[in-house]
């Protein structure tokens, strides 16, 4: 089983540390066996977090055989790790384990200098300071996350799930990771700058929701020709109704949630199928090749051919 080690500093941020605890412990794969070992490991065995102080199951040694290590932000980033807790994680990295930072978890990796000479992130309001302590880091501060294959970082707050979630889709597939996504209440790409290769899903709506009858059509027609007079004939209301309550209930338009579900699809078939990128566009409702290759390069930040390319090949193994 894939594990995951989560490395709790003196001084860590709780939500950064119970994100990817949440996250990791909550997937499941398709015969309903967790996904990942989760573990929590710590220099001490107390630690401080702030309000309270957590006892972690796990020392360093822990991090040894992990196949992810997460290194949550801490009240004060500045603060230089110890020489033990630097050798371990640079330990790892040499041993092959995938290391990635949430928040201004940035700086402790940082500060192994398993950064050095990459593109990374972290909370705005950090970016600045990240730039300024570590010069050989390339800070972006304008993306949710950076995935640098082995070493990735994430920005602020819930940028940790977006992270969290897209390490489930590499590790197990589009599946699983929108599967973990729903229980965690949380889409698989939000808006904001990113170019990542995020899988689309749909915006969560609560259960029980006057929409949900709609959209379920919406996912069923998804070939068909569209428009927001259409939709709102089929919701038997007003055009400028519909759009008051696709906000209220998504967050979105109408229109803006038909074309990311079209775009989520057409990822579920460039992955699943060898169907000619012009078919699947028709498959998914655009009406012309071109329209559909500049919506999905501008939703997902690639080409479909791109994106068939990279996660196309082949699907990942369940052990």
């Amino acid at each position: 089983m894939h594990i995951v080690a989560i490395l709790a500093l003196d001084g860590v941020i709780p939500f950064d540390l119970a994100t990817p605890i949440g996250v990791f412990t909550l997937s499941r794969l398709p015969d309903g066996r967790p996904g990942y070992d989760v573990r929590v490991c710590a220099e001490e065995p107390e630690v401080d977090a702030g309000l309270f102080t957590l006892r972690a199951p796990w020392g360093l040694d822990g991090l040894a055989d992990a196949d992810t290590i997460i290194v949550p932000g801490t009240a004060d980033p500045l603060t230089p790790l110890s020489p033990a807790v630097r050798e371990a994680l640079r330990s790892a990295a040499r041993n092959g384990a995938r290391i990635a930072s949430i928040c201004v978890g940035t700086f402790p990796l940082a500060d192994t200098g398993l950064l050095d000479g990459l593109r990374a992130t972290t909370h705005w309001i950090a970016a600045d300071l990240l730039a300024e302590h570590h010069p050989s880091v390339e800070v972006d501060p304008d993306v949710l996350y950076v995935d640098n294959d082995r070493i990735l970082t994430s920005a602020g707050a819930a940028a940790g799930m977006d992270l969290c979630l897209h390490m489930i889709r590499r590790d197990y597939g589009s599946a699983v990771a929108a599967d973990a996504a729903r229980l965690s209440v949380m889409p698989l790409e939000r808006e904001g700058g990113q170019a990542q290769f995020i899988v689309h899903d749909y915006t969560p709506t609560p259960q029980g929701s006057a929409l949900e009858p709609l959209l379920a059509w919406l996912q069923d027609n998804l070939d068909a020709e569209l428009t927001l007079a259409d939709i709102a004939a089929r919701a038997g209301t007003s055009t400028r109704t519909l759009i008051r309550r696709f906000r209220e209930h998504t967050g979105t338009t109408p229109l803006q949630w038909l074309h990311r579900a079209r775009i989520r699809r057409a990822q579920h078939l460039l992955e699943a199928t060898d169907h000619p990128v012009e078919r699947i566009g028709a498959q998914v409702g655009f009406g012309s090749p071109t329209a559909f290759r500049d919506r999905f390069k501008k939703t997902t930040g690639v080409s479909p051919h791109t994106y068939r390319r990279t996660f196309g090949a082949a699907q990942p193994a369940y052990p």
